[in-house]
C-alpha cells in the first residue's frame, strides 16, 4: 500500500482490508496511535474503547481468515458523538450531570454500524446536551479546530467534525438539530450530511429537540457518506419517527448528470452575506452551471424568521425531554443534597452548564401559562408557512443551494453575544425546521485558508438525490479530502 492509512477515504481502507493488504488489528492500533498523538491539543475525544474496538478487530481478523462474507463497512475507524449509546460504555453528553451514566443499549444507528463490521474507536467531544454552535460549551474541555487551533471546530457536533478532519478516524456520528452536522462539516473542511426526518432512528439518541434531530455522517468525501446512510438508513420500530421504508442504494445511483438540474437560490435572504462567504458562494454556483445546471431564485424570504422559531421550539422541546434529568433515574446527585428538594435543585444546579441551564429556562417560559399562544403556538403555525414555502420552492427547483454558514470558523471566545452565535445557524436551521435532507460538501477557503462549504437542500425523501448533486460538485473541483496540513503526517 503506497498510501498511508490516514490519507485513504474510508471505502478504500475497507477495501485494502478486505483484499488482505491490511489487518484490522493494525488499521486499529494505527488509529489509536494517531488519537495518542493528536487529540491532547484537538480534544475531539471524550472516551477511546481501545480494548473493546481490539476485540472486535480480532475478531474480524478471524472472520476474514476463514472468508466469511465481510460487512459494507469493514475495518472502518468510526467515532461516536457522545449523546449516542454504546452499550455498556458512558454516555456523558459532555455533561458533568451524566458524568456516571453508563448506557444499557446500543442506539440503533450504531448498532447497524457494528453489524457492518465498523470499528467504533471511540466517543467524541460536543456542546453538553447538544446545545451550541462552537464546541465551546463541553462541560469537559473545548474542541479546537484541526485547520487553526486557536478557532473552534463548530457545534454542537464539533468533536465528531474535528476526528475526522484530522484524520482521527475515517467516519464520525453526529446529530443535526439546527445545523450541527453541516455547520462544524462547513468550518472543518470535511462533508457532512443531514438526512430526511426520519431516515435514520432516533432510537438510543439523546434527546435535545425531539422534532428536529436527525443522526448523519461526516465523513471525506461524498462517496463514504453515501456508504454510511446506506447502513444507518434503516426503518426502526424503536422510533415512532422513523420511516417505515427500505434503505437505498445510495452508492449504486450516485454518478447523476446535472445537466438541466435548477438550483433554487433564495436572493433576498442571503443580502448580508459578507463579501468573502458571498464570492464563494458564486463561484460554488459558477461550478453548478458548468456542469450544466440551472440557477434560479427561488422565493424562501421567510426563512428570516427562522432563528427565532427554531429557538422557540427546540428550547421548549429541550425543556421537555430534559425533565428526566432528575438524579433519581438518571444523573450524577449533589453531595450537599439532604432532601428529595435539594436533590432535584443542588444536582441540576452543579451538573448543568450555564447554556443548558438557559435554554431550559427559555423553553419552559414559552410554554407557561399565558406565553404558550404567544410564542409557542405561533411558532409552529410560521414552521408551518416555512415548510409550505419550501414546497412552493420545490415546484420551480429540484433543490435549494445555500451557504453553510455566515461565516468561516471563528477564533474561541471571540463571540460574547449569545444572539450573534445563534445566527451563526441562520442557513442551516430552516432545513431542520422542515425535516428535509441537507449536506455541505466542501467549496474552498477564504483568506485566511479556514475551509468553507455549501450547502444543498432538497425535498423530503430525496437524500439520494442531494448526494448525487454534492457528488457531482465534490468531482468538479479539488476542495474534497484536503487533510489540515499539522496531521498530514503519518506516524
Amino acid at each position: 500500500m503506497t498510501k498511508p492509512l490516514h490519507h485513504l477515504s474510508a471505502s478504500a481502507l475497507s477495501k485494502a482490508f478486505i483484499e488482505g493488504e491490511v489487518s484490522a488489528v493494525d488499521i486499529a492500533h494505527y488509529f489509536f496511535k494517531r488519537i495518542e498523538r493528536y487529540d491532547k491539543e484537538l480534544g475531539s475525544f471524550l472516551s477511546v474503547l481501545e480494548e473493546r474496538t481490539l476485540e472486535r478487530a480480532k475478531a474480524l481478523d478471524r472472520k476474514r481468515s476463514k472468508n466469511k462474507p465481510l460487512g459494507k463497512l469493514s475495518a472502518i475507524p468510526i467515532a461516536i458523538k457522545d449523546n449516542m449509546h454504546i452499550a455498556g460504555e458512558l454516555t456523558t453528553c459532555a455533561s458533568k450531570f451524566l458524568k456516571n451514566y453508563r448506557a444499557l443499549f446500543s442506539a440503533t444507528a450504531v448498532r447497524l454500524l457494528e453489524e457492518e463490521d465498523a470499528l467504533l474507536i471511540g466517543k467524541t467531544n460536543l456542546d453538553e446536551l447538544s446545545m451550541g454552535s462552537s464546541n465551546e460549551n463541553s462541560a469537559f474541555y473545548p474542541v479546537k479546530n484541526p485547520w487553526d487551533p486557536k478557532r473552534v471546530p463548530g457545534g454542537s457536533s464539533g468533536g465528531s467534525a474535528a476526528a475526522v478532519s484530522a484524520r482521527l478516524a475515517l467516519i464520525s456520528t453526529g446529530s443535526d438539530t439546527g445545523g450541527s452536522i453541516r455547520q462544524p462539516a462547513s468550518f472543518c473542511g470535511i462533508v457532512g450530511f443531514k438526512p430526511t426526518y426520519g431516515r435514520v432512528s432516533r432510537h438510543g439518541l439523546v434527546a435535545f429537540g425531539s422534532s428536529l434531530d436527525q443522526i448523519g455522517p461526516f465523513t471525506t468525501t461524498v462517496e463514504d457518506a453515501a456508504l454510511a446512510m446506506e447502513v444507518m438508513g434503516r426503518h426502526c420500530p424503536h422510533d415512532a419517527m422513523s420511516l417505515d421504508l427500505p434503505g437505498e442504494p445510495y452508492l449504486d445511483l450516485l454518478t447523476k448528470d446535472l445537466k438541466e438540474i435548477r438550483f433554487g437560490v433564495p436572493w433576498n435572504f442571503l443580502k448580508s452575506l459578507k463579501p468573502e462567504i458571498r464570492t464563494n458562494f458564486l463561484q460554488s454556483l459558477d461550478v453548478l452551471k458548468s456542469l450544466g445546471a440551472k440557477i434560479v431564485d427561488a422565493d424562501l424570504d421567510i426563512c428570516k424568521y427562522s432563528i427565532a422559531v427554531y429557538y422557540i421550539l427546540a428550547t421548549a422541546e429541550a425543556s421537555t425531554n430534559l425533565a428526566r434529568l432528575d438524579s433519581v433515574r438518571y444523573g450524577a446527585r449533589s453531595l450537599s443534597a439532604k432532601t428529595m428538594e435539594e436533590v432535584y435543585k443542588l444536582s441540576r444546579e452543579e451538573g448543568l452548564g450555564r447554556e443548558v441551564k438557559k435554554r431550559i429556562m427559555l423553553g419552559t417560559y414559552v410554554l407557561s401559562t399565558g406565553y404558550q399562544d404567544a410564542f409557542y403556538k405561533r411558532a409552529q403555525k410560521v414552521r408551518t408557512l416555512l415548510i409550505n414555502a419550501f414546497e412552493q420552492a420545490f415546484c420551480h427547483c429540484d433543490a435549494i443551494a445555500l451557504p453553510v454558514a455566515p461565516s468561516s470558523a471563528f477564533e474561541l471566545n471571540s463571540i460574547a453575544d449569545p444572539l450573534e452565535m445563534y445566527l451563526q445557524d441562520i442557513f442551516t436551521v430552516p432545513a431542520n425546521l422542515a425535516g428535509l435532507p441537507a449536506i455541505s460538501v466542501p467549496s474552498g477557503f477564504d483568506s485566511a485558508q479556514m475551509p468553507l462549504g455549501l450547502q444543498l437542500i432538497g425535498p423530503q425523501m430525496h437524500d439520494v438525490l442531494v448526494m448525487q448533486y454534492a457528488y457531482a460538485f465534490e468531482a468538479a473541483t479539488s476542495f474534497g479530502q484536503k487533510i489540515p496540513p499539522a496531521y498530514e503526517v503519518g506516524l
